[in-house]
This record gives C-alpha cells, sequence and structure tokens, in this order.
C-alpha cells in the first residue's frame, strides 16, 4: 500500500482563534479507530500517514475505481458542537489539511449537536454532465478585474433555498482545485486548471452574473451551472502551494480586460466545448507549457495577466517580497500585524527587531505563521503570506473589537420585546445588528449587516440567513422566538469561545487614515498621554492599521455610521438620539459638511 498524509487544523471565528485541546478521532470506512489526537496551541495536530492506493491510477483516465482510501474524522471540542466530516481522499504522496471551523454551543444547549459534512468523489470522477453558460466578450459590467475577498458561494442551484457561505478567495480556489481534480496530476496540468478556475470565478463577478439577476451570491458550488465547492472538505498541498502563487492571476483574450469564460469538464465522462480535465494531463506528460494546455482548449490570443485589486484588505502588497535586511514601513506593518496576531496565536515568537527592521526575529514570527497557516514556510514576506497575514489581523482585530462594542452597547441578558422588520429603525436595530455581526463570524452563513440603526435589505438578508441556520420560519421578521435564538446564540458565544483580550481597563482602536493621538483622545473623551502611557508610546506618530488600546474608564460608547445620500449632521442627531455638537466632537468635524461613503461615530447615551 502507498502512504498518503493528513494534519488538522481547529479554530472558530474565521480562523481568528485557535482551539486548542480539541480531540479527534480518525476512523477507517468500516469505523475503526486509527488515530486518537488532541490540537496544539495553535489549533493543529501533528501529521499523520495514511494507507492509501499508489498514484497511478489516480493518473490514468480509464481507470474505473477511485484511485484513493478514504477515511473520516471526528472533532469534539468543550463548548463547542461536534463535527464528523466522512469520506475524505487520501493520495499517495500527498498531504492534506483539513481545516475544521467549529461552532459554539448556545446557552440553553446541555450537550453537543455533531454536523455532518460528506466530502466523497471530487467533480472529475463524476458521471454527471455539465452546461455552464457565461459570457466570453467583453462585457463592460464592472471597470476593473476585482479580486472579492471573501466570496460568497451558494451550496445548491441557483434557484435553491440552500445557504450561502463566505470565504477568502485564495480558500474558495483551493476548495475548487481539490473538489474538481486529482492533486496527483503533473504540476503543468494542476496549473492549468487552476487558472480556469480561477479566471471562471472571476469571471462571474466581473460580468454580476448572478447580482445583476437579484441573486445574494457570487457563484454556486453546483457543477451543471458552476464548479464544484465542498465546505469544510481537505486541501491537497501541492494545489495550496500553486494557488497562493497565482491566485490574483488570470485569463484573457488579448486587447480585453475581461476574465475569459473559461468553462470545463472531465473530458471523459462527459463533455464540453471547453477544457478537458483529463486532457490537459496528456497534454502536460507531452511537457505543454499551462499556457499551452490552456490555448489548446480557448481562443490562441489568450494571455495570462493579474489584478492586485483585492477587496477588504487593509494594506495592498507592495509588489516586491519582504526578507531579513528589508527596511521601511512595509516591514514595519507585518511587524505589527504579527505582534497583534500573537495574542491569538501565542506560538508565534515575539519581534525584538527595530521597527521597520526585517531582522531575525521577524523572520523567525513569519516562519512560524507560515507553519500555523500551511504556507510555504521560508520566512519571505511575498504575495500569499502579505495577504494571509492581513486577513488573519483584521478577523482577529475585528472580534476584539466587536468584543468590545458588545460592552459599551450594553446588550444584557434579556432580549427587547420589540418586533422589527424591514423599515424599521432605532436602537433595537442597533443591538439586532450587532447580535448578528458578531453571530457572523461564527456562522459562515451568516452575513454582517451594516450596523447603522436602519433595518435595510442587507440586515433583511442576514435576519433570514440566521432564521434558516437556528431553523426558525425564515420570514425576516425579528420577533419573540428570533429575538431568543439570536441571545441564546449570542450568550453561548461568551460562554463557550477562549476569547483573548486586552483587558478590561481598556479597549482596542485600528488606527485609520487622518488619525492622530488628538483626534483619537477627542473621540474618547481622554487624553493623549493617557493613550501613550497605555500604549507604551514615546511619540505622537501613528501607522494606518496600528492597534491602540484606549482607557475603557473614559470611553464614549458609539457606533458607527456610513454616510448616504441626503444625510444631516441634524438628521443623524436626531435619528441616533444625540446632538450636532457630540457628533461633531467625536468625530474632530469643523464643520457640517458630510461626503457620501464618510464613517462616521454616533454618540450613545
Amino acid at each position: 500500500m502507498a502512504i498518503g498524509y493528513l494534519t488538522i487544523q481547529v479554530q472558530t471565528a474565521q480562523e481568528a482563534l485557535p482551539l486548542s485541546g480539541a480531540w479527534i478521532r480518525i476512523l477507517d470506512d468500516q469505523g475503526n479507530n486509527v488515530y486518537e489526537l488532541t490540537t496544539d496551541e495553535s489549533g493543529d495536530t501533528q501529521t499523520i500517514p495514511l494507507e492509501t492506493l499508489d498514484k497511478n491510477f489516480s493518473q490514468n483516465p480509464y481507470f474505473s475505481g477511485l484511485p484513493y482510501v478514504s477515511y473520516n474524522v471526528l472533532i469534539q471540542a468543550a463548548g463547542f458542537n461536534s463535527l464528523y466530516v466522512s469520506d475524505i481522499p487520501i493520495f499517495d504522496g500527498e498531504t492534506a489539511y483539513l481545516p475544521i471551523s467549529l461552532i459554539p454551543m448556545q446557552e440553553t444547549q446541555r450537550s453537543p449537536i455533531q454536523a455532518e459534512i460528506s466530502i466523497g468523489q471530487p467533480a472529475v470522477a463524476m458521471q454527471t454532465p455539465r452546461n455552464q453558460e457565461g459570457t466570453v466578450a467583453e462585457p463592460r459590467v464592472l471597470r476593473q478585474v476585482v479580486i472579492p475577498n471573501p466570496i460568497t458561494v451558494h451550496l445548491g442551484s441557483p434557484s435553491s433555498s440552500a445557504s450561502n457561505v463566505r470565504v477568502s478567495f485564495p480558500d474558495y480556489v483551493k476548495n475548487v482545485a481539490s473538489s474538481e481534480i486529482y492533486p496527483t496530476w503533473p504540476e503543468a496540468a494542476l496549473r492549468a486548471n487552476i487558472y480556469a478556475i480561477i479566471t471562471f470565478a472571476l469571471n462571474r463577478i466581473y460580468t454580476e452574473w448572478y447580482r445583476s439577476r437579484g441573486y445574494s451570491f457570487d457563484i454556486t458550488n453546483s457543477t451543471a451551472y458552476d464548479q464544484y465547492f465542498v465546505y469544510g472538505r481537505p486541501i491537497y498541498e501541492s494545489i495550496s502551494k500553486i494557488v497562493d502563487e497565482i491566485f490574483n492571476e488570470y485569463v484573457r483574450r488579448k486587447g480585453q480586460n475581461a476574465p475569459y469564460f473559461t468553462s470545463f469538464c472531465n473530458g471523459t465522462t462527459a463533455t464540453c466545448q471547453g477544457l478537458s480535465q483529463w486532457g490537459t494531463v496528456t497534454l502536460a506528460n507531452q511537457g505543454r507549457t499551462p499556457l499551452q494546455i490552456l490555448r489548446s482548449y480557448y481562443p490562441k490570443d489568450i494571455e495570462i495577466t493579474e489584478t492586485n485589486i483585492i477587496t477588504n484588505v487593509l494594506s495592498s502588497y507592495p509588489g516586491t517580497a519582504l526578507k531579513v535586511g528589508s527596511k521601511g514601513l512595509d516591514v514595519q506593518t507585518i511587524q505589527t500585524y504579527l505582534n497583534r496576531i500573537k495574542k491569538n496565536y501565542p506560538a508565534i515568537p515575539a519581534i525584538t527587531d527595530k521597527e521597520g527592521v526585517f531582522g531575525n526575529s521577524t523572520k523567525a514570527a513569519v516562519t512560524k505563521f507560515q507553519n500555523i497557516f500551511k504556507l510555504t514556510a521560508d520566512g519571505i514576506v511575498g504575495k500569499s503570506t502579505w495577504y494571509k497575514i492581513s486577513s488573519i489581523y483584521t478577523a482577529v482585530t475585528r472580534l476584539a473589537e466587536l468584543n468590545s462594542e458588545g460592552n459599551t452597547l450594553g446588550i444584557g441578558t434579556v432580549p427587547p420585546n420589540t418586533t422589527l422588520r424591514q423599515g424599521s429603525t432605532g436602537q433595537d436595530v442597533i443591538t439586532l445588528q450587532y447580535l448578528l455581526n458578531m453571530i457572523s463570524e461564527y456562522y459562515p452563513s451568516v452575513p454582517a449587516p451594516t450596523q447603522d440603526g436602519i433595518f435595510g435589505s442587507g440586515t433583511s438578508q442576514s435576519v433570514i440567513a440566521f432564521q434558516q441556520a437556528m431553523r426558525l420560519n425564515p420570514d425576516g421578521i425579528v420577533g419573540a422566538l428570533t429575538w431568543q435564538a439570536l441571545y441564546d446564540t449570542y450568550q453561548g458565544i461568551g460562554e463557550n469561545v477562549p476569547l483573548p483580550g486586552p483587558g478590561g481597563d481598556s479597549i482596542e482602536y485600528i488606527v485609520r487614515a487622518g488619525d492622530s493621538l488628538w483626534l483619537i483622545a477627542q473621540r474618547y473623551n481622554t487624553t493623549v498621554d493617557a493613550i501613550k502611557n497605555l500604549n507604551g508610546l514615546t511619540n505622537d506618530m501613528l501607522n494606518i492599521g496600528q492597534v491602540l488600546k484606549i482607557p475603557t474608564s473614559q470611553v464614549t460608547p458609539y457606533i458607527e455610521y456610513t454616510v448616504r445620500s441626503g444625510d444631516t449632521l441634524w438628521q443623524l442627531a436626531r435619528t441616533y438620539g444625540t446632538t450636532v455638537d457630540a457628533i461633531k466632537s467625536l468625530n474632530g468635524l469643523t464643520s457640517d459638511m458630510l461626503n457620501i461613503g464618510q464613517v462616521l461615530l454616533i454618540p450613545q447615551r
């Protein structure tokens, strides 16, 4: 028998919190125990060897069986619902990385509920016909090709009532490639398929294929319409490394900007006008490059290009890899991010290098981060490492901000007795939106609404998704049952999640463009010296993305509001029960002028 490998990481809150001490059982297809494991402080298990079939079977299009051996995994952790993942394919010589996201038990739960995910066979082994439709001409929908981060995936056919999940774009591509093809294929074949997968998804985004039709998602996981995605599946190392390198590269025709519609099928049991997945293996074995393979199925004038526009990223990749000897603001940014991430992932060593200087301690921190998140552990901050650090930093700081905001809002333990629906406004809507924001960190099917005190379509979609997750009537109306479920879920998070934080005497604030210590001190009714002393600052210089501790004994509770067309300070003051002067003081405003899209802090009494 050949040998493949499996490693598991258990976390919660979109990778923001690792779960140490989780108990894991590996079982064979007969239900027999193969391994029993526990996770370390980073939520990781050791890599274990598992028997499987020789890789030659997975490289032969005429082999009629499944070219791997499947295993099952049971994951349990105190305070969390358990998860059973079945039919995990293990391939010869390949390491499968299984990322597990556990959901906290609700306050009223006496015992954990066991959810189940079945992985099953990759799409290349299926006989289901594919009927992908899309736009191949320059559609002129979006102005630029944008990487959606996260991408929203519908777990069913477009018109089905299945749930949506949100995942980072690189993780989406890794999942699809691991769900579509075999990881043992030649590298050129893997790259050609991954380019097709990336480009297919970006075509859906660029043309707003589903959004323009009124759907609340970017793409489906139905092979009849799009490409295969199995939420919660393992990712294979050979695929992961390629995606980390090329996740922002795509196929287009020369002279056009639009991602080409790169349809595909397996080429054996299902045929199509696009790429043949098995055909790429034959061409790769003939020595063809990925681009030559792609030109065998798509127009001869296609080329591979890249986009560096990635949504929801605090700082864009500087374009040059950072390594020992590098200096400057980009190095300092990475050091700041890693020092904050270390609070949640204490295995990352402390950085003792001078700020802005990439020395040995920075390299050690980068290397450990790469190990934890299954990146190439070379201690160099290239494109994939930069964006992963930025993604995890965003997740951990958002969680800390939400935790602090819950304290200032005074959520309490008793739900409001109001009934809310689309069109409602006021403080109870703010409470609702905060609860949904916190819950969305742990439930990937629940989108986070804008916290503006207005029950609009975004809040309605979030409520409906939450009701579906709780098996309530998904009517979008927040009555007594939905309120109670919201509170039970929120309080379960508070009771069961080991949330690290800065302590009870401060909250965290992320520095934004235009901030100064004086403005922040005015905003939070404190002093510059108090902020400097709490953070050990020796000067008044701030960096965008820097995390500051603000003394909570002097903090003014607030919510964030994004200015819309027609807004005035007077109207906002009336809506939120405050004064124009209070809003201006909290935001350091010297006039009553507002700009659409401007973010205001609104004081709460």
